[in-house]
């Protein structure tokens, strides 16, 4: 046996603890070996354990708007001396002292990763474009707390303490309240959907330069701590440390760009030189913890002379999912471990507690509300920056960690530091959510609608894009849309990611990228893929014009940035794709459930009109000229707002040369309406005010069908590319019967939702529903059994009111309709159909 000291969590004492070398791995329980004995079947269940504990409390803490952070030092504190840990069975049975070398040793290795992973993705540019408005908030709001810090010091560390002892306990009291985290910022900003806003951007910028400032505190906070006999060595560690930098910067970061150049674009990193990064950091890890400061700091200036671009995305492929995941909430936990709640005794040091929280986060917002009151800024902006500049997360644990370790802080003031970072974090999201409504500004627009909107005025068209898949039908569906010199398509291009705990995630919104800058990860390699497609469209394209945008939002929340988006673009249609893609059989598959749930909040929500495309392939049958592409569209009629809308843009598709156009119109015989139009026994009360308004409704609607389909085919009749046909049908069956005859011939249909309408042509149709969302019509299009190649655009109308706006009614006013063209429908027996012109 041999002997190693370790110094007990609660207690002031040394404490030997014996442990073998050699039990590493057991001989299994049948030999009667117990595996809690053996340090990797324990080490095992102890990871096991902080990461299902720490999951658990993300999943509890959601609703509450919680950071990731919270939930894992929380995790830590359960499992500790603080609540289970009080049990002495459980501590001595799964957080054996002998085991705690092995903990922090992998906790520390996944820290040194992630660190190493935070300078990848960190762009010290933004440090450069910032100006002098961050600068300010962020140096304000650390001057503050810093003061607070060494105020309070006296009272929490005495007045005995040498006077070198004392100004390190100052540093990390001061770097451990006056610090901001970067990454949880960011997090909790993307959450709140204020990372594209100004404040969100101010609040970015200056975490990142109080982030650097608070790296060159904790460095020479370590330096002081380790070297308390003399001055000078911390001189030398300082110097150690700028040496290391300046060689990082003029030696290493050349020797990586010289790999990046001998890969060819396009093609995967040699695993050399991927092996030879990775062991990089630990290399500088060692010779940062050989020079007197942390190891963390040698792996976080590695990641930082990083290059961006595919170098970066393949490190963060490789090593962020498992790093992040599971060796992280380690350190978080360790930092649990080691807090006990019970070494606050005395009543009075709670209260000096609940004076430091309160003082210090009101130190940060005074600082920040005054810089931003002498740049002009509303009150209630500069208090909202200064609670959120209170963020604590992973620096701040880093500091009071080694804090601990160096015994410059007690269990007590340890054990404050973690509960203030907690309460800090914590209250932070909740608060800002309250109090801060941004103030959204009513956009009044009444070109909502395809159908209202200006033949000869600009179409805006917001596509929502969840992949590069969903890319080439969305293209030529809007080459099809006849963009003209009288009527150009302005395209939105909204790339949606969801929101993940990856500070790359939140990234890439907050970074303008300069045109033929590298990609940062793999979202933001996908984001430029698409956006490529829509510009190279935009160039080959006469008046199309594309803005890309990218929108981070959980699912739950994505259609409020998508409705937000179309009433600020003033746009009259959103087209996103169905949550449902074709498999190489012909079959259709889901591909995200959380897909169609964003469609359904669409639909619910939207300012304007709504089409979920199905996705089947939509392809130039034949090719006619450098720039058109023949399509042969067919448009569902059956009645109701949303075939109008429907029929309005394949109308506007029509136009375009290369595009034809059938219009089929279903029409219930006279026995279908005969058999639908009676009412049930307890309706036949002629004074029941719901008959007067359904029937008054069904008449206004039918009105409005008839004076648009009027208006579609007197202005169309001179097109040879335009077919108008009507259907007599008696049932559903027959409705479906009729549709797929249909669809040989054509590669797109696009119909109407059909919500709030019903009719005898659709019965029995809604019975066997998949997805309601598409309606009776776009249900059986877009279902796995229907045998066919066509997309189909399923179309909601946007019928709402907004205030100061009218009715949405048809273009021509009301009046009889044309009797020569009422001469010309020609219905005919069900299974028929007669092209009118």
């Amino acid at each position: 046996m041999e002997k190693a000291e370790y110094t007990v969590a609660n207690k002031s004492d040394d404490t030997v603890v014996c442990y073998s070398p050699t039990m590493i791995t057991t001989n299994g329980v049948w030999q009667g070996d117990n595996p809690l004995d053996y340090s990797l079947p324990l080490f095992i269940l102890q990871l096991t354990l902080v990461v299902v504990t720490t999951r658990l409390l993300v999943f509890i803490l959601k609703p509450l708007r919680q950071p990731r952070v919270v939930s894992e030092i929380l995790g830590g504190v359960l499992l500790g001396p603080s609540v289970l840990g009080r049990s002495v069975n459980f501590a001595n049975t799964l957080f054996p002292l002998r085991s705690v070398m092995v903990l922090e040793t992998m906790a520390n290795i996944g820290l040194l990763y992630f660190l190493f992973l935070v300078g990848v993705e960190m762009d010290l540019s933004v440090i450069r474009r910032t100006g002098k408005k961050a600068l300010a908030i962020a140096i304000s709001g650390m001057i503050l707390p810093f003061v607070i810090g060494i105020c309070f010091s006296f009272i929490l560390h005495g007045n005995e303490a040498e006077p070198l002892a004392h100004a390190t306990y100052i540093l990390f009291l001061g770097v451990a309240l006056s610090v901001t985290a970067f990454p949880v910022l960011a997090r909790i900003l993307a959450e709140l959907k204020l990372i594209n806003s100004e404040i969100g951007k101010l609040a970015m910028s200056s975490a990142l330069i109080n982030d650097m400032c608070a790296w060159i505190l904790l460095a020479l906070a370590i330096a002081l701590a380790e070297n308390d006999s003399t001055s000078l060595a911390s001189l030398w560690v300082v110097l150690s440390s700028a040496t290391f930098v300046s060689i990082c910067i003029l030696v290493v970061r050349p020797a990586i760009s010289w790999m990046i150049r001998r890969t060819p674009e396009g093609e995967s990193f040699n695993e050399f030189y991927i092996c030879l990064i990775l062991t990089g950091v630990m290399i500088s890890g060692f010779i940062t913890d050989a020079i007197g400061t942390h190891s963390v700091f040698g792996a976080f200036v590695f990641g930082l002379i990083i290059p961006n671009g595919p170098l970066g995305v393949t490190l963060i492929e490789k090593l962020e999912d498992f790093v992040s995941g599971l060796l992280l909430p380690l350190f978080f936990a360790i930092s649990g471990l080691k807090t006990d709640v019970a070494s606050i005794r005395e009543g009075q040091t709670w209260g000096i507690l609940a004076v430091v929280i309160v003082l210090s986060c009101a130190g940060k917002i005074a600082g920040t509300v005054l810089v931003t009151t002498f740049y002009q800024m509303p009150l209630s902006e500069g208090f909202t920056l200064g609670l959120l500049m209170n963020t604590k997360g992973l620096i701040e644990m880093i500091v009071l960690n080694v804090g601990k370790d160096q015994q410059v802080l007690d269990d007590e003031s340890f054990a404050i530091m973690v509960i203030i970072a907690v309460v800090m974090t914590g209250i932070i999201s909740p608060i800002v959510a309250t109090i801060y409504k941004p103030a959204r500004r009513f956009v009044p627009y009444k070109r909502r609608t395809i159908q209202r909107s200006k033949p000869d005025g600009e179409l805006r068209v917001l596509v929502c894009v969840h992949g590069p898949r969903n890319v080439p039908t969305i293209i030529n569906l809007l080459e099809a849309s006849n963009p003209t010199k009288k009527s150009p398509i302005c395209v939105y291009v909204l790339h949606l990611v969801e929101l993940t705990g990856r500070a790359s995630a939140m990234l890439i919104v907050h970074n303008t990228r300069g045109s033929g800058r590298p990609a940062l990860n793999r979202t933001q390699a996908q984001s430029d893929h698409i956006i490529h497609a829509f510009e190279n469209f935009e160039q080959n394209s006469s008046f199309v014009s594309i803005q890309p945008l990218t929108a981070i939002s959980p699912y739950s929340s994505m259609h409020e940035d998508i409705c937000g988006l179309a009433e600020d673009k003033r746009v009259s249609l959103i087209i996103i794709p169905f949550h449902k893609q074709q498999t190489v059989d012909g079959g259709m598959e889901a591909t995200n459930p959380a897909f169609r749930t964003v469609n359904q909040n669409l639909l619910a929500n939207a300012p304007c009109s709504v089409g979920i495309l199905v996705d089947r392939g939509l392809s130039g049958s034949t090719r006619l000229a450098a720039n058109e592409v023949a399509h042969h569209v067919a448009v569902l009629f059956f009645g109701g707002p949303d075939d109008r809308e429907a029929l309005a843009y394949g109308w506007r598709m029509c136009e375009n040369t290369g595009t034809s156009l059938t219009v089929l119109r279903f029409v219930a015989s006279d026995e279908s309406l005969a058999s639908t139009t009676e009412l049930p026994p307890h309706m036949h009360d002629q004074d029941d005010p719901r008959i007067l308004t359904a029937e008054t409704d069904g008449v206004q609607e039918k009105r409005f069908d008839e004076e648009y389909l009027n208006e579609f085919r007197t202005k169309s009749e001179e097109n040879e590319l335009v077919v108008y046909a009507e259907q007599v049908v008696n049932n559903g069956e027959e409705t479906v019967a009729v549709i797929r005859s249909l669809d040989i011939q054509h590669d797109l249909f696009i119909v109407g939702r059909g919500q709030g309408m019903s009719s005898p042509v659709t019965t029995g149709l809604t019975d066997w529903s998949e997805c309601p969302e598409l309606g009776a019509i776009g249900d059986i299009l877009a279902s796995s059994d229907f045998a066919s190649t066509v997309s189909v655009l399923v179309i909601q109308q946007y019928v709402g009111l907004m205030p100061h706006e009218t009715a949405a009614i048809p273009d021509t006013p009301p009046g009889q309709p044309d009797d020569k063209l009422a001469n010309r429908w020609t219905p005919q027996a069900s299974g028929t159909a007669t092209p009118v012109f």
